[in-house]
């Protein structure tokens, strides 16, 4: 990995989200565009932001992540200007990399707000990047920084958080879920998706609850059923948990950095009601969000050689 001083900036990329009832359906067109999804999808699944005004809490994490990140790097004396940039909402990464380039700004390290590999957790956002530079004339380069999805920053902070959720459960016998989000099986990558999947579940357990049953679920599908994707759905396990007698779980998140929708309505909203109607205990961890440990991981990745 480069030094620090290779770079001029660092840009945050994300994947966007509406910030108001007028946003939704546009920001699920240009998520689908080319995919030929019924607008009636479109608005079956714009009732899940509608729940929360019609907003995604996305942008706004966004925004507190961009300002914790400035805060680590002065903090620690590198001197990079941060911005951001997303892939399907203001402010688009086109019109952050004009800004970059009016700024002077020639080489760009870029920290994805996706901790795995794999095609929609990396290789995507590669791709958008590339696009995006290909529409600023001098735009500067841009490197993706390394996958970390494995290092201590992303991890330390899931193994308190599982603590937490499992400590607010009731006495006796409790089970752990961790959750990511599901994607075809014909998707580019996808082994190693799962396998660094595997990874972050087996080591968050065996530090945050020796012993006690895990496994491994996935959430937020969305292709046509006869598309197999990635399973067990996490409300499917919910049964088998509640079929098997198992009288609490907690589900830990450990495919997401914030409380993305898909936490905020797939999780804590349709995962949660299942849950109660099973009579099944049920308490979901928290996400790394701007936690320390995961604000620094720009930095480290950054500095190390």
């Amino acid at each position: 990995m480069s030094h620090a001083s290779t770079y001029d900036a660092l840009l945050l990329v994300s994947f966007g989200g509406p910030e108001g009832p007028d946003d939704v359906i546009p920001f699920l067109e240009n998520v689908t565009r080319g995919r030929n999804i019924p607008r009636e999808r479109l608005e079956v699944v714009g009732e899940h932001y509608h729940l929360f005004g019609g907003v995604s809490p996305i942008n706004q994490q966004c925004r507190e992540l961009k300002a914790a990140i400035e805060a680590d790097f002065a903090a620690h004396g590198l001197d990079l200007p941060v911005y951001w940039g997303n892939r399907n909402w203001d402010p688009y990464l086109p019109d952050t990399l004009r800004r970059m380039t009016a700024d002077g700004v020639r080489h760009a390290a870029a920290f994805v707000t996706s901790a795995y590999s794999g095609y929609s957790c990396s290789d995507q956002y590669v791709e958008d990047i590339e696009r995006a530079r290909a529409e600023v004339p001098g735009a500067p380069q841009v490197d993706k920084l390394p996958v970390y999805c494995l290092r201590p920053g992303f991890i330390d902070p899931f193994v308190d958080a599982a603590r937490d959720a499992l400590e607010r459960l009731p006495e006796g016998p409790r089970r752990l879920a961790f959750t990511a989000h599901s994607v075809p099986l014909s998707q580019p990558g996808r082994p190693d998706y799962v396998a660094e999947l595997e990874q972050v579940a087996q080591r968050v357990a065996e530090r945050a609850a020796p012993g006690v049953p895990w496994s491994l679920v996935y959430q937020s599908r969305s292709g046509p059923p006869s598309q197999p994707w990635l399973e067990p759905d996490v409300s499917d396990h919910l049964e088998k948990l509640r079929g098997e007698g198992a009288p609490a779980v907690a589900v830990v998140p450990i495919g997401f950095v914030s409380d993305h929708m898909e936490v905020k309505f797939d999780l804590d909203v349709e995962a949660a009601d299942r849950a109660a109607e099973l009579g099944l205990a049920y308490v979901r961890a928290g996400t790394p969000h701007t936690d320390p440990r995961f604000v620094a991981l720009p930095r480290e990745l950054l500095t190390e050689r």
